[in-house]
């Protein structure tokens, strides 16, 4: 098994440009402090239904109430503006930004207990064709490698997906590599399950990190076994 850098064709290019927006580095930096409420916040906010930062104050107002702390309502107006900025993009482009968004938070969560954890990488094996869409994050040690396909909601999740992790798991065990393959939904656990219910693909041993629990990321161990 062995990593490579996945091919630079003319979508990776144009993704490349949104990835390295610092809209993305600064939203996904804040999301990596957040509180689970605030996550929720930046969730709706980003969906792009509504673009009026005082709504969204009233909408949640243990974060952003009088009762709560100074720093946390500090803290949530720079999430919440970033969180805007990310919406007023327009429909086709606040997309591929969400996007990035839990990609970057995803890489910045993982790097914080390992390394080197890479972007847009492809996992190979000999004799085994290449997958066409490379991993979004990935973690390359030789004693715990790990692969993660990263969605912005539960709708995302779908057979392509879920085959595509769970072949990579299966060929990695054949040479006697544990490869941990991972998807990560900024959405309800609960919805990321009544999707994988209708699903007919293999994920049993697919592990699942929903927004309720992003912080799993940053724990290997805690990265349990099994989609469901």
């Amino acid at each position: 098994m062995r990593f490579q850098d996945a091919a630079r064709d003319a979508r990776a290019v144009v993704y490349a440009g949104i990835q390295a927006d610092p809209l993305v580095a600064r939203v996904a930096t804040l999301l990596a402090d957040a509180t689970t409420a605030e996550r929720w916040l930046a969730r709706a906010v980003m969906n792009g239904e509504r673009t009026d930062a005082d709504f969204w104050r009233r909408m949640f107002p243990t974060i952003f109430g009088a009762s709560a702390l100074a720093e946390t309502r500090d803290n949530a107006e720079k999430l919440l503006a970033g969180c805007l900025e990310v919406a007023n993009r327009g429909e086709q482009a606040r997309s591929s930004y969400r996007g990035a968004v839990v990609e970057d938070l995803t890489a910045r969560l993982l790097a914080r207990r390992s390394a080197p954890v890479r972007r847009e990488r492809r996992v190979l094996f000999d004799g085994v064709p290449a997958e066409i869409h490379p991993y979004d994050v990935t973690v390359e040690t030789d004693a715990r490698p790990e692969a993660y396909d990263c969605k912005w909601g539960a709708r995302g999740i779908n057979a392509d997906v879920l085959n595509q992790l769970d072949d990579a798991r299966a060929h990695a065990a054949e040479e006697e590599i544990d490869l941990r393959a991972v998807i990560v939904v900024f959405d309800a656990r609960r919805s990321c399950d009544l999707r994988l219910a209708r699903s007919t693909a293999r994920h049993d041993d697919t592990g699942l990190v929903a927004l309720e629990a992003l912080e799993a990321l940053e724990a290997f161990d805690s990265l349990s076994r099994g989609a469901r």
